[in-house]
């Protein structure tokens, strides 16, 4: 009896462990907005500063551009806010300390002018939290069909084969989209959903869906944008038992001069 007991909790133990050395199918998405801050048209969701990303928005609809400047010490990002008044995603990427936002609202042709700032201080509870959500760049629900797909191809897996598994399917399944590429706009976002849909994107839409798939499995992803020699472009960062793995899903399609010097501007 006493045997049997003993080979049943070693089991159980065997199969914790197992559990536990598996990508999580348990993706983590940002709770709904609630108590926000207002400065002039900025309001700010800042209740989720630990889990590493806030919510951002104007405080009414507007027909004017408008723009959301993140300062943390020298280190400033700038980014296109919707005018419909709706909750976005950022994330608080460069760790620990204090964050001013500042809201911009376009006047004419170029110019802008102040119009609202908050200031957030961050302590993450995990320092690779702010990777593990959705956000404005890696934009993705429950629903969408690349985390579907994701949970599918990354099921029992450790996060070192869950990653292989992406990379595989990122390499057969993706074609590079040179019409787009010809044709991107300025600050346009990465289209997770549409490229998606197409099997083809450019370097930002590829490595967007390859990151989307990964935080779905509750693997701490980079969005990295700067340059590949000096060549714009974008890749992704996976970090994996505590090591930056880095992968080029364009330059693995064959789509890009492949060089060894990769230099960062930014990062989502």
């Amino acid at each position: 009896m006493k045997t049997a007991r003993a080979w049943l909790i070693a089991l159980l133990l065997l199969l914790t462990l197992g559990c536990l050395s598996c990508a999580s199918a348990e993706a983590k998405y940002p709770a709904a907005a609630k108590s926000p801050k207002t400065n002039g048209k900025l309001r700010v969701d800042a209740n989720h500063t630990k889990e590493g990303y806030f919510l951002a928005s104007i405080s009414k609809k507007s027909n004017k551009k408008m723009k959301m400047r993140v300062v943390k010490g020298k280190v400033t990002l700038t980014y296109d806010l919707n005018n419909g008044a709706n909750y976005e995603v950022f994330p608080f990427q460069l760790g620990d300390g204090k964050y001013e936002i500042s809201l911009y609202e376009n006047v004419s042709g170029k110019k802008y002018s102040a119009a609202g700032k908050i200031t957030v201080t961050v302590k993450l509870t995990d320092p690779n939290g702010p990777f593990l959500y959705p956000n404005q760049y890696v934009n993705y629900t429950a629903k969408s069909k690349v985390v579907l797909q994701a949970d599918k191809i990354c099921k029992d897996k450790t996060p070192q084969q869950a990653f292989d598994a992406v990379c595989s399917y990122m390499k057969s399944s993706f074609v590079y989209d040179f019409i787009k590429a010809t044709n991107i706009k300025a600050g346009e976002l990465p289209d997770i959903d549409g490229c998606f849909d197409k099997h083809m994107g450019v370097c930002q839409d590829l490595s967007a869906i390859m990151i989307a798939m990964l935080r779905s499995q509750g693997i701490p992803s980079k969005l990295m944008i700067g340059y590949a020699g000096k060549q714009y472009h974008a890749w992704t960062m996976t970090i994996i038992d505590g090591e930056e793995v880095f992968y080029d899903p364009t330059a693995a399609l064959n789509a890009i001069n492949k060089t060894k010097t990769y230099t960062t501007e930014r990062y989502y």
